[in-house]
Order: C-alpha cells, then structure tokens, then sequence
C-alpha cells in the first residue's frame, strides 16, 4: 500500500466551522450518471487517493485489506473533518480525490450539498441497514459512535444522573458538566440536538452550557478531567472510554458511562461517512473500495480492532466489549439533515467557538 500521509495546515475553527456549515445548501452540480457496480471489471493498476478523515489506524487497516484482495493501491491522504470537507470544496471538480471518508455526517453533508458525491451504488447500500445511511443515497456509514455522558462515580451518584442531555441546562449542573464544543463530534450532537428539538431550546442548551459548563479540547481532555475528578461529568463518544479501558485504564479508572437511551438527543448515534467523489476518473475502483469497507470484511476488521466503534454493516456484529447498538435507543435523525449553517450561528452566538 502506498501511503502519503500530509496535514493541511491548521485552520481557525471559527472560520472552519462556518465555511462548513454555510457551504450547505448552495446545491450542487448536474445529477451525477448510475455508479459502476463494485463488481464491474477493475483496473488492477489504478492507485486511488484516499481522503481520510477516519483514525488513521482503521483506514490503513481498511486499505491494506482492500489492496491484498483487489491489488488496487490506495494513496491516504489525512486530515480532520472540517480540513478535508473543506479542501474538497475548494478543489471542487479538480480534485485528486476519489474517496472521502470521516468520523461524523455533517462534514459527508457539506460534500454532498456542493454536488461533489457520485450517488453509492445499490450494492454497497445493500450492505449497511437505513439508519445507517442518509435518505439521498449520496453517502454511506461505514461506521458509528455513541454518545455518552462519563461520569466520576466518587463525585455523582447513579440516582443522581440527569433523565436528559436537556436537563443539564438546570442551573443545579452549574460547574457539574463539560464538553468540547470547538470539535467536529461536539458539533455534530449539536446538530442532532437542533434537528430534534428545534431552534429555540437548542440556543438555550447552548446558553447554559456556556454559563454553567467547562470547555475541554477534545474528549479525551474531558474524560482526563472527569477522571481526576476536576470535572464531575463530560458529554464524549463512547469509543475514548472503551479505548482508554483496554489499555492502563490511566485516563479512565474513575469514570463510568451514563447512556440517555430513551430516543433523547443525549443518545444520538454519530455516523461515520464515505463517499466517492464525482471527480474521480476511477470511478469503479473507488466504488469498489466503498463496497469492501461496508461489506463483511471492512466491517469485520472494524469490530476487531482496537477503535471500538460500532461496525454498521447487516450481520457483522461490533465488538462484544460495546453495548449493543439495538439497546441504545438512539433517536432517528436523518443523516443529510446534520448540517445547517444555524448551527454555527448558535454556538458562535453562544460563545462557544
């Protein structure tokens, strides 16, 4: 596998986020012609350009699985969410690009509204059940992630843990509750906070947060806080627990997860996209690649290795450390909706980025 891995250079993130999410809704090129089914016949010597915005480990697992079976050569290039939805949109048609990949929906949304994403063939959407994938078609999930609420049992009681995400705006959670409100998974709970409950108590959510809340880095900062017992909760992904778990613990021995369930936007389940680009001059290869990733082989690879989140794929089961998808009882948002320029506006009205 050929890897050349670079990092676009760093972006404010207030401007980030509202090129991102302004970008929606500009509307896209023509309708793009039916996708090569992944089974068509593939060019061997094609080497794809990858832009990863998934763990790095899990898309070099992918691509290294991918190239031993077909021989196609895959050319990963890294960067976050915002960088790579971003850089896509400026590059438009001339880009290199021929799959995207990232950790959550809304920067697959951003993608899709400046008309840059072939449609997925049937066959790969075949593979991932419908919640699992926007309505458009656009785009697939190729994984997912939990939201969760970790808590430090020597400072908060289970009895005592809030019914809903809602309920923390209680000025009774003042100095109580953290989060990372200027990262792409902070944001996309946001934007499922608002697709569920609307405009007006999602500013309010926000409002609070910011009078009452702490702000951390990234959720591993926030669970590090939790953990040392500066911080009594933090909203994070369930994965950076699991993950901390399965190595010292050291970031992680004092903390439990609280899972809303109840379909509230405290239980949103994140999706993981892929999509190939309209640009790509490969077209059937990085459908192909689309395919491998959302079929039994990609999906078994993702449930056992060592990101913990949840495969996605019909029938192949995520890791057995992971409370089971079916028992979350994640609310159903439609993931071509979790992009909007109001969320930016909020949280920028907020104070929070």
């Amino acid at each position: 596998m050929l890897i050349n891995r670079f990092r676009l250079l760093p972006m404010l993130a207030v401007p980030a986020v509202l090129t991102l999410l302004a970008a929606c809704g500009n509307g896209g090129s023509e309708p793009a012609a039916a996708p090569p089914s992944p089974g068509a016949a593939l060019d061997r010597n094609v080497t794809l350009t990858l832009y990863n915005a998934q763990h790095d480990t899990v898309a070099k697992a992918w691509v290294d699985a991918f190239t031993a079976k077909t021989g196609i050569k895959v050319q990963i290039r890294q960067g976050s969410d915002l960088e790579m939805a971003n850089q896509l949109v400026a590059e438009g048609g001339a880009s290199p690009a021929d799959v995207f990949l990232t950790e959550n929906s809304p920067a697959m949304s951003l993608v899709e509204n400046a008309g840059l994403f072939s449609p997925i063939d049937p066959a790969s959407l075949a593979q991932v059940p419908a919640e699992f994938a926007p309505s458009t078609g656009k785009w697939i999930g190729i994984a997912a992630r939990s939201t969760v609420l970790a808590y430090n049992p020597g400072m908060i009681g289970e009895a005592d843990l809030p019914k809903s995400i809602m309920d923390m705006q209680d000025p009774k959670w003042k100095n109580r509750y953290g989060a990372a409100p200027k990262g792409a998974d902070f944001q996309a709970i946001v934007s499922a906070m608002l697709e569920l409950k609307g405009e007006a108590a999602t500013s309010a959510w926000l409002a609070a947060l910011k009078a009452n809340g702490q702000a951390f880095t990234g959720n591993t900062a926030a669970m590090k806080a939790v953990n040392a017992g500066t911080a009594a909760t933090a909203i994070i992904y369930h994965y950076y627990w699991y993950g901390d778990q399965a190595k010292t613990k050291e970031n992680s021995k004092n903390v439990k997860l609280h899972y809303f369930g109840n379909n509230d936007p405290g239980a949103f389940v994140s999706i993981s996209g892929g999509g190939v680009l309209k640009s790509s001059k490969h077209q059937a290869e990085a459908q192909a690649l689309i395919n491998f990733i959302t079929g039994k082989d990609g999906q078994t690879a993702l449930a056992g290795g060592t990101s913990f989140e949840y495969s996605v794929g019909k029938d192949v089961a995520s890791n057995p450390a992971l409370k089971p998808l079916a028992e979350l009882n994640a609310p159903k948002v439609d993931a071509s909706k979790l992009n909007s320029k109001t969320v930016a506006g909020l949280m920028t009205t907020a104070g929070l980025i």
